[in-house]
């Protein structure tokens, strides 16, 4: 019985599955020396890696070549980072390279490339999660070597810019094996330090392997655990570590990194001067605009005739208060008059009147009233 009889395309996407779901080869290393180089137009690579028994086609893409740090050619050792799958035009397997350096360096390139990959996925590089830098530090910390031309460019450029800033200085290694351990816990020491609101991390330049603390992967999770902004300032511009995308800032050199922790006493003299003429034309923008609305809310109908019918309730109570004012003092004359004419009745009708009009009382020796001339005989 023959067996079942498969298109060349099925047979190859066959093989294309089988070897996109093998974890091993989806994120591996490859050393070789390059052979067969060439760039295309196009901007991707083409090359094959060999050794002393066999032979693997290779691509790298214009998007991952474009960052490569030397030029590849015949006959040069590298190391490949990449994953295995199948052209599936020409039914070959090929090596699609992600990350290239040169053999021996190629080593530590690649557990950087590595480790940069792994803690961009974690999103310890996210932007979302870098803090502003303060306006003004009460303080700022410096991790750093006590001796390096680092320090000294801080202090110089910080006393220049603003005086009477204090800087605490953590003293630290910062190359070989014991610099990434003493530099986490300068980390953890400054941030625990009252008023310390920057933290400046960092030394002068150097070779790869001299600066290779600076890509620990302790030293970059502590970098991000921080609770200060810290600012990276590691070697020359052109360098880059773990710890430049892991701080909130990273500025190319130890004096730059100064220049941003701590403004000039000049240039926040005069931001404050900008501030508050800002805002004193804003705030007379404010009242210029309801004193605008109020008169057009004034003008408006329903203001106007309140403002009428008010008017005209004002006056009928004015006419009340006159009223009143007429009737009580019309009742007054009128009480006025009537006790005028009872006082009068009440005079007539006193004895004092009667003594006035020449009569008299006569009292006897007694006490007694005389009542006529034969009592007084």
């Amino acid at each position: 019985m023959l067996p079942r009889i498969y298109q060349v395309s099925e047979v190859t996407r066959y093989i294309k599955g089988q070897l996109e779901r093998d974890c091993f080869l989806q994120s591996l290393g490859v050393q070789g020396e390059i052979s067969n180089f060439k760039h295309h137009s196009s901007g991707h690579m083409y090359f094959t890696l060999k050794d002393e028994g066999a032979t693997l086609r290779c691509v790298m893409f214009r998007n991952q070549n474009r960052n490569l740090s030397f030029s590849p050619r015949d006959g040069l050792q590298v190391i490949a980072l990449g994953y295995v799958g199948v052209y599936t035009r020409d039914g070959v397997y090929q090596l699609y390279v992600e990350a290239m350096e040169p053999a021996g360096l190629g080593s530590l390139h690649l557990a950087f490339e590595e480790l940069k990959k792994n803690l961009a996925r974690e999103g310890l590089f996210a932007a979302e999660r870098k803090r502003p830098l303060p306006l003004l530090p009460r303080k700022v910390g410096v991790v750093t070597s006590p001796t390096g031309a680092a320090i000294r460019d801080i202090i110089t450029v910080v006393k220049r810019r603003f005086t009477n800033m204090d800087l605490i200085v953590a003293p630290v290694l910062v190359q070989g094996e014991r610099a990434a351990p003493q530099m986490v816990a300068a980390l953890k020491a400054l941030a625990r330090v009252p008023g310390v609101d920057v933290i400046i991390i960092g030394r002068g330049g150097g070779s790869w392997e001299e600066l290779w603390p600076f890509n620990d992967e302790g030293l970059a999770r502590a970098i991000a655990a921080c609770p200060v902004p810290v600012i990276s300032a590691v070697g020359h511009e052109t360098d880059f570590t773990i710890v430049d995308f892991v701080s909130d800032l990273r500025a190319p050199t130890p004096s730059a990194a100064a220049e941003l922790a701590v403004p000039a006493k000049e240039e926040l003299h005069q931001r404050l001067q900008i501030l508050a003429a800002r805002s004193r034309h804003g705030i007379g923008k404010i009242l210029d605009q309801g004193r605008k609305t109020l008169s057009a809310l004034a003008r408006r109908r329903p203001f106007t005739a309140a403002e009428g019918l008010f008017n005209d309730k004002r006056l009928l109570l004015d006419g009340y208060a006159r009223d009143l004012e007429r009737t009580i003092t019309q009742y007054l004359r009128n009480w006025r008059s009537r006790l005028s004419l009872e006082a009068g009745r009440l005079d007539s009708l006193s004895p004092l009147a009667v003594l006035q009009r020449g009569y008299s009382i006569i009292i006897a020796e007694d006490g007694r009233v005389v009542r006529s001339a034969g009592e007084v005989c």
